[in-house]
């Protein structure tokens, strides 16, 4: 049966495009929404942008169609925009009959289900919102169209049962030919099967269906940096990949995701000159209560903000050598042009070539977001995307509907992308159990 789809003002500024995702149903939008989204138009952020790109869209459906009428979509429903009046408010109980916008959107909502034949679904990605429209008797549910299911999220890698004349094959001929159902740049673990201490580590190559040992590491490390665990050797082998243009690392606290990919970054930037310079970003959110406005220029004020992009910069520089005395500091890189911090605020509009560019904290991005970022690569740039899902500062993303989950999941079977989940932590002890246990 057709049903109706009532869209709160959240998820259009999620998605402008959520009006073509719901098939052949109808869609309803409240005109309390289109008010609401009139107030973001003139916002920089994302969220301004999105609201712009929704009236827009709108405006352009009004010129072919009547909006209150209906507005026939492509995919056989209809959309429309739907006013409140007063009478409206009185099908609300006692203590939600005020002008606030949250219950005027409800109200229409209840007259439409009253009025119409076809269920009736509200759909906003405000939880408070979704259980008041439970009590009052109406179906709601959050907008899902680019959810991942966090329980099934793509780790990356996997255990291979294999003969022992595959693994010695592997050793010798310095490949294996495999056949099964893998993703590209999957990493492997071969384990012969009658011997499970006999092992081989690799990368699947899509296109030949074949299986490539890791690129070695140089002895003394990258910038210092040796992998400790067989998920960080696999990152590093996706990290020094030149033909590997996306990477995702996810882990908890402590798994070195930030540290792995600054030292791979360096490395391929300042040591072998694979790209022009080292870009880090990360999106600004504050843990627990702001702090407010703060002080000086640009620089001054990202500061606190990318403090741990310096603290891991630091560490791998050796920031005291052996007689006590400080050494060189990220600010040397800095001002040698290799490196360069900056804000995801000003990505818009740019176009990013021949740079290793890491956006730390991705957890905290919507997939639009992170879809802004990865169009802006040019040609020869190569895109690192850490965070871990569970710890998430954005009131408007959960671990399953994130953008760093989201770019997991769409890119796991392209070529030119790989993907590692970092699970054992190398911080501390004591990090590695508070992650655990809290």
């Amino acid at each position: 049966m057709k049903k109706i789809f009532i869209l709160d003002t959240n998820v259009l500024l999620h998605d402008p495009q959520a009006i073509f995702k719901f098939q052949d149903n109808d869609v309803a939008i409240p005109i309390t929404v289109i008010e609401e989204i009139d107030g973001f138009k003139k916002s920089l952020s994302e969220t301004g942008r999105n609201a712009r790109q929704v009236s827009r869209l709108l405006d352009s459906l009004r010129l072919k169609y009547s909006l209150t009428q209906g507005v026939p979509l492509e995919s056989g429903g209809m959309l429309s925009v739907h006013l409140y009046t007063e009478d409206v408010l009185r099908r609300l109980p006692p203590e939600l009959r005020n002008e606030r916008g949250d219950n005027r959107i409800l109200a229409v909502a209840l007259k439409l289900r009253d009025e119409r034949q076809h269920p009736v679904i509200f759909v906003t990605k405000d939880t408070n919102l979704r259980i008041k429209a439970d009590a009052l008797g109406l179906r709601a549910e959050d907008y899902e169209s680019d959810k991942v299911d966090i329980d099934e999220l793509y780790p990356g890698a996997t255990v291979v049962q294999v003969s022992k004349e595959e693994v010695d094959r592997f050793y010798s001929e310095g490949h294996l030919d495999l056949e099964g159902d893998f993703f590209p740049n999957q990493c492997l673990t071969l384990v012969d099967e009658s011997n499970p201490s006999h092992t081989a580590i690799g990368r699947f190559q899509a296109p030949l269906n074949r299986v490539l040992p890791l690129i070695p590491i140089p002895k003394e490390g990258l910038w210092g940096i040796h992998p400790r665990n067989r998920e960080q050797q696999f990152a590093f082998d996706l990290l020094l990949n030149d033909d590997i243009q996306l990477v995702t690392l996810i882990g908890m606290a402590g798994t070195g995701k930030t540290l792995l990919a600054l030292a791979a970054g360096l490395y391929m930037t300042a040591d072998e000159n694979n790209y022009s310079r080292l870009l880090v970003s990360r999106p600004i959110f504050p843990l627990g209560r702001d702090l407010g406005f703060l002080p000086g220029d640009v620089e001054e004020k990202l500061a606190p903000w990318m403090q741990p992009i310096f603290d891991n910069v630091e560490l791998l520089l050796g920031s005291v050598d052996e007689q006590g005395k400080r050494k060189r500091g990220y600010r040397e890189l800095v001002d040698m042009g290799l490196m360069e911090i900056e804000a995801l605020t000003y990505i818009r509009g740019r176009s990013i070539p021949h740079q290793f560019l890491i956006v730390d904290e991705a957890q905290n991005l919507t997939p639009h977001e992170i879809k802004t970022i990865i169009t802006r690569a040019g040609e020869g740039t190569k895109i690192v995307l850490t965070g871990d899902p569970y710890q998430i500062d954005n009131p408007y993303v959960d671990s399953s509907s994130n953008g760093l989950t989201y770019a997991v999941e769409k890119f796991k079977g392209q070529n030119i992308a790989g993907h590692i989940t970092l699970k054992k932590g190398e911080r501390s002890c004591l990090a590695e159990l508070a992650a655990n246990l809290l």
